[in-house]
């Protein structure tokens, strides 16, 4: 069995700066991707960014220069720091984890967080 957990969040002043923390554990062979989603209520849940196990990143256009992700592979965990944050990054922010759990064989499985609120406001 898996488990995501996320830290961090929480309300921050527009031009300010938070910091996302996600794990995963468990019997896992490889967290081969691990990112982060975003999703506004009735709105579709967006990729935000995600980073390879070999350290490759992308990143969502809206966030660029802004969001940097980093990630532990000895942990299993990953980070988000979310600088010069703007009212439009409130969201709910979910960890996303794809894993090989046996082997480079096994087909990639998606893991989920539960979810973290970000709330950017004055």
């Amino acid at each position: 069995q898996v488990q995501v957990e996320e830290s961090g969040g929480g309300l921050v002043q527009p031009g300010g700066s938070l910091r996302l923390s996600c794990a995963a554990s468990g019997s896992i062979f490889s967290a081969q991707v691990m990112g982060w989603y975003r999703q506004v209520l009735g709105q579709q849940r967006e990729l935000v960014t995600q980073i390879t196990r070999g350290g490759t990143t992308n990143y969502a256009d809206s966030v660029k220069g802004r969001f940097t992700i980093s990630r532990d592979n000895a942990k299993n965990t990953v980070y988000l720091q979310m600088d010069s944050l703007k009212p439009e990054d409130t969201a709910v922010y979910y960890c996303n984890v794809k894993i090989f759990l046996t082997g480079l064989s096994d087909p990639l499985r998606d893991y989920w967080g539960q979810g973290t609120q970000v709330t950017v406001s004055s």
